[in-house]
């Protein structure tokens, strides 16, 4: 089925690996345009390399290094994207998760940078990129963000209370920028991400499992799915939400995560 966004300009901030990455390659495999972003250039430049192999015909992705909590780094982004396709038409921010802990072992510092990680970071990226996305019939943001948004979990105080701002920010921007902008979100719960490798490669280690498969089998156990997501399978969704396929989803907040959360909303 045609996506209808053949030819579009995409950012994909956070999109070296993760979620982020597999959302890029959605993108591409649709045949958008893609900036792909990360902070390790060498990292950043093996990943363009090998989302080139996804991209169909006529899709191209560059990479374009940048730390999402430098304003100077954020304009930057929004430049290139513009520079090489001429214009943007998707905005997709991902960024890493701020560090686990306890309330009480948690510093005014690390909520600041949990803040500027998670939220300016958001506030930034649209307030450069919304005239581009506005233009030539409009565009869409879709913001990746966690199942904490919905649930807390235990010892993420930072991701379960800052990762809400960007929710509150989500939905007053689907009525703001609206009928030019269509802007909702994503909650990732459990995907095989690298971050999930090495926790089950490292608790083989212990000797907690026999196997990295028995590790991530016991991982999946809860969900009712029956196992954790492959990352595609999100952006898969984030690719629907930037496509005319879902003009009238707005200011939502999709949980991606395969039953496993018990909240009714």
């Amino acid at each position: 089925m045609d996506s209808q966004v053949r030819g579009n300009a995409a950012l994909v901030t956070a999109s070296s690996r993760g979620l982020g990455r597999a959302s890029a390659t959605a993108l591409l495999r649709r045949g958008v345009n893609v900036v792909a972003n990360g902070r390790d250039e060498e990292q950043l430049e093996q990943t363009v390399s090998e989302l080139e192999s996804e991209a169909a015909e006529g899709a191209r992705v560059v990479g374009q290094p940048g730390d999402l909590t430098d304003e100077a780094d954020v304009s930057r982004l929004v430049e290139r994207t513009v520079e090489e396709f001429g214009g943007m038409d998707h905005l997709v921010t991902s960024a890493g998760g701020p560090p686990s802990g306890p309330f009480m072992e948690t510093t005014d510092e690390d909520w600041y940078e949990a803040f500027d990680l998670l939220v300016m970071s958001v506030v930034r990226l649209v307030r450069e990129s919304a005239e581009y996305l506005q233009a030539d019939g409009g565009g869409t943001v879709v913001n990746i963000t966690s199942l904490s948004t919905k649930e807390a979990i235990d010892s993420l105080v930072l991701s379960n209370a800052v990762r809400m701002s960007v929710l509150g920010l989500e939905k007053t921007l689907s009525k703001e920028l609206a009928p030019e902008i269509r802007a909702n979100a994503v909650l990732p719960g459990a995907h095989e991400t690298s971050r999930i490798q090495d926790l089950v490669e490292q608790a083989v280690e212990r000797g907690e499992y026999d196997s990295y498969e028995e590790g991530l089998d016991a991982r999946g156990s809860g969900i009712p799915v029956g196992r954790i997501g492959d990352p595609i399978e999100l952006g898969e969704v984030v690719a629907f939400l930037s496509s005319p396929r879902s003009s009238f989803v707005d200011g939502v907040a999709i949980p991606i995560d395969g039953g496993a959360s018990s909240s009714n909303l």
